[in-house]
């Protein structure tokens, strides 16, 4: 096999692990797609670097997510402006792909923040209630360890916030990828991106809205946390509160289809207006989430009492043959399968954050 066949063969397998996610590291993605294609040892000279196969990832974005990359790309970066203004006192600077342009599905947004106190950074989040982790990764290169500290803070898309000493603030960092210093943007530069790459769009007045629409997911914690309060009648709820029974439901849900977000939110989310009239909690649980689920998900919670009577084989023909009609037929009876099934007392469920956290991963990875 001529060499520049074969290495653009080890490029392919390697950028399809990548974008694919079963390899996250261009240096295990390469070695790894050599060895399947060579059964053997790869001189050096035919592995692809890593940016030609950046390039073949970016490829496959183009196929397989077409425009809603570019549209991603440009949400992206809207974020990202919008939280390097929060935090304009340390200094932050956009790097990696949402500067580059080189975006897919699941891609993060990476800041480098600059500050000799860790808390401080957490403290100006804090103030502006955003959810996030703290994270610190030991990192052993050339026979030295070091120690950075990473915030993922949980957005609209997930962001990665790498926190320096201020000292650094003008350190040449180099790309992992080109070997080269990384190009990185302030506040003024990214706006003069975004006025430069899409002059039609108003970039205040869409920062704006994405200040006055609030979070769904936070919304769907602020719905679920009071129905811990929420008795129910322990001849037909022996779990006790409705919080632990919609955990069960959830768990319940992710074990028949796991990445189906619409399905698992109507699981987790399907009695939350027991919480605000109990008498009428279908009607009070779908105002409460108008506009904020999809029209499938509020189809499967405003349909999942009369599903009963399907299992009960109560309903009527008429009725039944109208949900029948309508594509997620199939998860509704799951769901209400899943509603019945989340009845039992002291099994181990899901903590509320671990399944809003297992959900908005999934919106980050197939959106």
């Amino acid at each position: 096999m001529k060499s520049s066949k074969l290495r653009r063969q080890i490029c392919f397998e390697a950028a399809r692990a990548m974008y694919f996610r079963q390899e996250s590291e261009y240096y295990r993605a390469k070695n790894k797609a050599a060895k399947r294609i060579c059964k053997g040892w790869v001189k050096p000279a035919d592995l692809p670097s890593n940016a030609e196969i950046r390039d073949e990832i970016q490829s496959l974005a183009r196929l397989h997510e077409g425009q809603s990359r570019t549209d991603n790309l440009q949400k992206m970066r809207l974020v990202a402006l919008r939280v390097m203004r929060l935090l304009d006192r340390f200094r932050p600077k956009l790097i990696g792909s949402t500067l580059t342009g080189h975006v897919r599905q699941g891609s993060d947004i990476d800041v480098h923040v600059f500050s000799d106190s860790i808390e401080a950074v957490c403290m100006a989040l804090d103030e502006q209630q955003l959810f996030y982790d703290v994270q610190r990764k030991r990192v052993r290169k050339d026979g030295q360890e070091t120690v950075y500290t990473h915030i993922h803070l949980k957005d609209a898309f997930p962001v990665e916030l790498t926190i320096y000493a201020a000292s650094l603030n003008n350190h040449v960092f180099k790309s992992s990828i080109t070997g080269k210093p990384i190009e990185r943007a302030s506040i003024v530069q990214l706006e003069d991106l975004l006025a430069k790459e899409n002059p039609e769009l108003l970039v205040e007045q869409q920062l704006q809205e994405m200040e006055e629409l609030p979070d769904r997911f936070q919304l769907f914690t602020a719905l679920l946390l009071p129905l811990e309060n929420v008795k129910q009648h322990p001849k037909f709820h022996p779990e006790g509160d409705v919080l632990y029974h919609s955990l069960q439901v959830f768990d319940l849900a992710c074990e028949e289809l796991p990445y189906d977000e619409e399905f698992l939110l109507a699981a987790l989310l399907h009695d939350v207006g027991k919480g605000i009239d109990p008498q009428d909690h279908v009607t009070a649980g779908l105002e409460a989430l108008d506009g904020f689920v999809s029209v499938r998900t509020a189809w499967l919670i405003e349909h999942h009492m009369i599903a009963h009577k399907i299992l009960d084989h109560s309903i009527g023909a008429r009725a039944h043959r109208r949900l029948k009609d309508n594509e997620s037929y199939e998860e509704l009876v799951l769901l209400s399968q899943c509603d019945r099934a989340g009845r039992v007392a002291g099994v181990q469920t899901s903590e509320l954050e671990e399944a809003i956290d297992y959900i908005r991963d999934l919106g980050y990875s197939y959106d």
